[in-house]
């Protein structure tokens, strides 16, 4: 059985598995490259599992142990995706790794959010936001 066999359920978009925004695959080493798409085989797996979980139990009540299994097989899902950002960290301008902390969840299509245009102007913004209150001495 390979990752097709279990696609994706409608009313689970998060666990599509994402591809890497254009623009920063472009600035990627071919050895960069191997290593992402080895990560998102394995994150194809492991939503495949998901969806075969899913597609067994059929809407019936979870066990204990279902309930566990399934919150096990999401928390590998979240952390092999913050691991497939971390990865790209390096490849990034450090200005711009705040997208890849696990707290920067994206929409499903792109690993980096759908606009990544907007989220490097939002950043930009951010940071200048950040260093007015950092340089701000109040009055005595």
């Amino acid at each position: 059985t390979d990752d097709n066999t279990y696609q994706t359920p409608v009313n689970c978009a998060s666990l599509k598995v994402p591809t890497v925004n254009s623009a920063i695959w472009a600035q990627m080493s071919a050895s960069m490259r191997v290593q992402e798409l080895r990560l998102q085989r394995v994150l194809k797996l492991v939503r495949a599992g998901i969806a075969a979980f899913g597609k067994m139990i059929q809407g019936a009540p979870m066990s204990g142990s279902q309930q566990d299994m399934l919150a096990l097989l999401c928390n590998a899902y979240f952390t092999i995706n913050c691991i497939w950002k971390i990865a790209i960290k390096p490849t990034l301008n450090p200005r711009f790794a705040a997208f890849c902390r696990s707290s920067n969840i994206q929409a499903p299509n792109f690993l980096f959010g759908e606009d990544l245009l907007k989220q490097v102007k939002d950043l930009e913004e951010e940071a200048k936001i950040i260093g007015l209150m950092k340089t701000y001495i109040p009055s005595a």
